[in-house]
């Protein structure tokens, strides 16, 4: 198969990424990070994309599933992670813009990150909302640096 024209928009995360994650309050302090790692690649031969993040040294691992119906503008996302979490986000790419969002009972999520011009930083923010999207609070920063082909 070739690679799914309906995903030619998402070929620029394709690669290896380091993660910094910050500004959170679950972390220990105010000047606290967490560092991870990221590997996006086509899978089923290009008809979808797959993020892998983490490993089991470094938790929580997850797996990102990306894919697209042709007559939408919008990709859907599949994620879950090893402490037993699935959700399902909308997508968006124009650009240098890149979000997710998903609007769910008790807990709506969205992500909003800018790809630098020469793709290789994206530097993201999660937001939460606990009352159905009404009002929005961060919740943590996310930058992805991509790795250097050896």
């Amino acid at each position: 198969m070739d690679t799914n024209p309906a995903l030619v928009d998402a070929a620029r995360l394709v690669g290896d990424w380091k993660m910094d994650l910050y500004n959170a309050a679950f972390l220990p302090g105010p000047g606290a990070r967490a560092a991870g790692s990221a590997r996006v690649e086509w899978t089923e031969d290009g008809g979808a994309l797959v993020l892998r993040q983490g490993d089991p040294a470094n938790p929580p691992a997850a797996t990102w599933t990306i894919g697209r119906d042709e007559a939408e503008t919008d990709f859907l996302v599949l994620y879950a992670d090893d402490r037993g979490v699935s959700r399902i986000y909308r997508m968006s790419l124009q650009g240098g813009d890149w979000r997710l969002w998903r609007d769910a009972p008790g807990f709506s999520q969205r992500f909003s990150a800018r790809i630098d011009p020469d793709g290789q930083v994206i530097r993201g923010r999660w937001e939460k909302s606990l009352d159905g999207g009404k009002t929005w609070e961060h919740d943590f920063n996310l930058d992805y640096l991509r790795v250097p082909r050896s």
